[in-house]
């Protein structure tokens, strides 16, 4: 799978802090799930160390009460391109998600929220069919990747997704991390710390990332 293999190549650059080879596959379009409580200021973090002409166009997305997160991207995506052309560093969109519980909001009332925000995610994959899925926590990634996943089990290989755990998981995974693993629905699932390894052998230790 390319996006597997290309990203296997970005997790040595990692650890190297190397730039990759000049001769570079072709362009895949990049699907990245922000969230509040420091995942955006991880995942602007990680992608800055990504080669991210390789990752284009990118469709940034975070839930519909989530306005800070998409602002942050905003000037990411500024910063991009007082250094490189458009042409470069390729397009970008920001789109927001309805989320499937609010902070506080009921079990009960919470079933009609969730039934929503899977068909807006379906929509929104269907209309994107990003090649690559990059998450690192916040639930908004669930639905997300769930349907994903889902239109792999029935033969529609569009994305691969990739989850990097946040730095401050430590001995466990969250809970979309746990899902996504549990559930085989991570193609490459990555963790900082190498305790997180040894308990969770299919992830991939790649040490500290920030």
């Amino acid at each position: 799978m390319i996006a597997g293999s290309l990203f296997s190549s970005e997790r040595q650059s990692f650890l190297s802090r190397k730039p990759l080879h000049s001769k570079s596959p072709r362009s895949l379009s990049t699907l990245i799930v922000l969230g509040s409580g420091g995942h955006t200021a991880e995942m602007l973090n990680l992608f800055y160390v990504l080669q991210t002409k390789r990752f284009k166009p990118r469709y940034y997305i975070a839930a519909a009460t989530d306005n800070m997160s998409l602002q942050k991207a905003h000037v990411f995506e500024d910063s991009l391109l007082g250094k490189e052309t458009l042409e470069e560093v390729g397009g970008a969109e920001f789109l927001q998600i309805y989320r499937s519980r609010e902070v506080g909001q009921s079990y009960i009332t919470s079933v009609g929220t969730t039934l929503v925000a899977v068909a807006h995610a379906l929509w929104l994959m269907i209309k994107i069919r990003p090649q690559v899925i990059l998450c690192n926590g916040p639930g908004t990634c669930i639905p997300l990747c769930a349907i994903a996943f889902l239109f792999k089990v029935l033969g529609i290989k569009w994305s691969s997704i990739f989850y990097v755990e946040s730095i401050a998981r430590v001995r466990k995974l969250s809970l979309s991390g746990l899902l996504l693993y549990k559930l085989h629905m991570a193609d490459q699932l990555f963790v900082q710390w190498p305790q997180l390894k040894e308990k969770y052998p299919r992830a991939h230790y790649v040490g500290r990332l920030m």
